[in-house]
């Protein structure tokens, strides 16, 4: 007689409590972070299925460079907008539950691509159907808030990032999966089959190994106190300027290639998944440096450097060298990736800066700066992805205006040099003497400085 299956929802949960973690916790919690890995990698490759996609397309379709790049665009746009509600639904359905839902739902676009992925299909259909395939951009919304959920504070910043990570290399996945299908002289039919049953094999894991936690709720209130937050919105602009650039050059830099260096589909793959490997792999070397020298700092000095790659990238279009766009571009992927560990790093900090600056210690103040700061992660990390759409349409407009990305390279290189002010103006310039001396002439607590976050 076999043993009664085990269920699916865990009643205690308590991460923090170093007994239960060395005897019970860790070992779950691990297993969950594995096959949630797995399901967000997946749901990264759906999301950016359309720009492997739009390289297969040649003449034949009828496609312009700029029908391609609203095409993405739109693709890019949903994926933002969905990882609103998809962070809350973990507390609704359970992390588990969920995680086989959201799963599920990549087989929708996935056959739906399959069956109008012919030349002839009017790009109206194109379109409806790639929009489809933006619900994948939710699944790392989802996955983070689950994940955040099994690990103690003390191991978050490991957890995360390597979720974080292992999703964001299903960008690379797809197209290292595209140039094999293209090599072998294959179509688009033959990508979507392999992914498809993939997407059933990681819905099945999650349905078998995964768990849900009962305690994790939805705090409402946390949102709306995060949405009035000022910071919320300042990290926003800059998180557009390092996942936003991360996302958008990779439904992009394939395009490029092609319309730009005349490059052939197959010639296209060989490059195009160097840039999002590395930027993914080198997202925890960005949360490193922050731990040691502080957010603020990485990121300022990240921005330098990815406005200088951009005004190489400006040079390497101008005098149309392959060589030097694709080097210039693949440093530029990494520069995304370690703003991407800097930026969400300097999140929790300033929260607990502020919550120390309203009188709170000790746990108290931890507890208060982990709420406001996980409700805004939500929030920063939906709008960063909108910074995707904004990419996609500026490479439209210099096509059509320009005939090459140049212009789109200068606009970037500006918004970088805004981040780069933006950064300093608020978390690195610390108060004056004459200020501080001001402030406390009035009795009012003295500035505080964000120089450590």
């Amino acid at each position: 007689m076999t043993a009664p299956a085990p269920s699916k929802w865990i009643e205690h949960w308590d991460p923090e409590d170093e007994t239960f973690w060395r005897e019970t916790g860790e070992k779950v919690a691990k297993r969950n972070l594995l096959f949630s890995v797995l399901s967000e990698h997946i749901g990264f490759s759906i999301w950016t299925l359309w720009s492997v996609l739009v390289l297969f397309m040649g003449p034949e379709y009828g496609l312009t460079p700029a029908d391609k790049f609203l095409l993405t665009s739109m693709v890019t746009l949903v994926g933002a907008v969905v990882r609103v509600p998809y962070t809350f639904a973990v507390a609704i359905f359970g992390g588990r539950n969920w995680t086989i839902i959201s799963a599920s739902l990549l087989l929708i676009p996935t056959v739906a691509a399959f069956a109008v992925m012919k030349p002839g299909t009017s790009f109206d259909t194109f379109l409806w159907i790639g929009l489809l395939a933006g619900i994948g951009g939710g699944n790392f919304a989802s996955s983070m808030t689950n994940i955040n959920a099994f690990f103690p504070l003390r191991k978050k910043g490991w957890a995360l990032g390597l979720n974080a990570g292992g999703g964001n290399i299903g960008v690379a996945a797809i197209q290292l999966v595209a140039l094999a299908v293209i090599g072998a002289s294959g179509g688009p039919r033959v990508l979507l089959g392999i992914y498809i049953p993939l997407i059933v094999v990681a819905a099945t894991l999650a349905a078998l190994f995964m768990d849900n936690i009962a305690n994790v709720k939805n705090d409402t209130g946390a949102a709306k106190d995060a949405a009035k937050d000022a910071h919320t919105w300042i990290m926003s602009v800059l998180y557009v300027g390092t996942f936003g650039s991360f996302i958008g050059y990779s439904f992009a830099f394939g395009q490029v290639l092609t319309n730009q260096f005349g490059r052939t589909p197959l010639q296209a793959t060989y490059l195009t998944f160097i840039g999002p490997l590395l930027g993914s792999l080198i997202r925890p070397v960005g949360g490193w440096l922050a731990d040691k020298y502080g957010g603020a700092k990485i990121t300022l000095f990240n921005y330098v450097a990815m406005a200088a790659a951009t005004a190489v990238l400006v040079l390497a279009s101008m005098q149309k060298s392959l060589p030097l766009f694709v080097v210039a571009f693949v440093v530029l992927f990494a520069l995304t990736g370690i703003g991407n560990g800097s930026t969400f790093k300097m999140i929790p900090g300033i929260f607990h800066t502020k919550a120390l600056a309203k009188g709170l210690e000790g746990d108290e103040a931890v507890k208060h700066g982990r709420r406001l700061s996980g409700a805004s992660m939500g929030l920063i990390g939906a709008v960063g992805a909108l910074g995707g759409v904004g990419i996609n349409l500026a490479f439209r407009q210099s096509f059509l205006s320009y005939g090459s990305g140049t212009g789109a390279f200068v606009a970037f290189l500006a918004y970088y040099a805004l981040c780069f002010g933006v950064t300093w103006a608020v978390y690195l310039r610390r108060p004056t003497a004459q200020a501080q001396a001001k402030a406390s002439a009035s009795e009012a607590k003295p500035q505080l400085s964000y120089a450590e976050v």
